[in-house]
């Protein structure tokens, strides 16, 4: 989901390169758990015609040229991975290499990711067996998988690594890099996160503003965000932010349209602090609010705005059962 865009599906993907006539190709591919199986269903929320677990000889067949007096035809995606038969480097310069230079074509090599820990871990808890693990521990699949598919992982046009990313997000990210229209622009997503919590992986542009005053040490803001005026009015008191939000903001606004002339469908803007919950809150609400003024579509969400306080309640929790000396 993207806030504040229109989420209908399949309508902006039937538009799908209506200037020039190709037809749209996704081809997604990646490392076994890392959510393909949900990329094609967003896939195919998005208008497309979706095949799983196609053998690469059929490629070919499956995308073949528009007949003729049809134009445009429905955009595919397709996933080919180490389940397809004769998937390896030697077949895909063979079957899939010429689709990518094909005039017919509109081709992006999607390859999902995602870390090898965190692999085992959803392997372990939905008690799946990995496709190359029948008879060793998954943890050797996974490692074994990485390795053939590295050559691939290379070649990708689009990586994204699913590690920190929960469905509601890949439908987002998705949605912005692969719905098109006739009157497509380049789409925004501006997010606020915790450097404890890591980086958004899927970031394209990432701001650190733990430079400025933290509203965290004043007892009586703590409990509050970045969104409530007292804790923004506490932060703007601070002699670097207006400084810092001018440059920042003539900035991107300069940036996106190079951007957009250069083909980019959406950009993810991150701001990080410490918490996630106050600076980089304050600032995402900044930096969406003055892209929104200079015509931008723009999507906002604030990662981690809650987690500090669950992690101070839990804190406190086991400090209240803890056993008096």
């Amino acid at each position: 989901m993207i806030t504040r865009t229109d989420d209908r599906p399949g309508e902006a993907a039937a538009a799908a390169k209506e200037a020039d006539g190709r037809r749209r190709l996704v081809l997604v591919t990646g490392m076994s758990g890392a959510g393909k199986t949900s990329a094609l269903k967003v896939f195919e929320d998005l208008g497309y015609e979706v095949v799983d677990n196609l053998p690469v000889s059929l490629l070919a067949s499956v995308v073949r040229p528009p007949e003729p007096g049809n134009r445009l035809r429905q955009p595919l995606a397709l996933c080919v991975d180490v389940r397809t038969r004769h998937f390896d480097i030697e077949h895909f310069e063979h079957d899939i290499a010429p689709l990518l230079s094909s005039a017919d074509l509109d081709v992006t090599l999607l390859f999902l990711d995602c870390d090898n820990e965190i692999l085992r871990r959803r392997f372990t808890e939905t008690r799946r067996r990995h496709p190359l693990a029948s008879d060793r521990p998954v943890i050797d699949g996974i490692r074994h998988e990485r390795d053939r598919l590295a050559w691939l992982r290379n070649r990708a046009d689009l990586a994204i690594d699913t590690s920190g990313v929960d469905l509601r997000d890949l439908r987002r990210l998705l949605n912005g890099h692969f719905s098109y229209a006739a009157n497509h622009r380049l789409g925004v997503f501006v997010m606020s996160f915790s450097y404890r919590q890591g980086l958004p992986p899927e970031a394209d542009l990432v701001f650190d503003v733990r430079f400025l005053v933290n509203p965290h040490y004043d007892p009586a803001l703590r409990p509050l965000s970045g969104r409530d005026a007292v804790v923004a009015a506490y932060i703007e008191r601070d002699s670097a932010f207006q400084p810092f939000l001018a440059n920042l903001t003539g900035m991107l606004v300069s940036l996106l349209p190079a951007y957009e002339r250069e083909g980019k469908s959406y950009l993810t803007i991150a701001v990080g602090c410490t918490g996630g919950r106050h600076r980089s809150v304050f600032v995402a609400e900044r930096i969406a609010a003055a892209l929104r003024g200079a015509g931008c579509q723009v999507g906002l969400r604030h990662r981690d705005i809650d987690r500090l306080r669950e992690s101070e309640r839990r804190a406190d929790g086991a400090e209240r059962s803890a056993p008096a000396d």
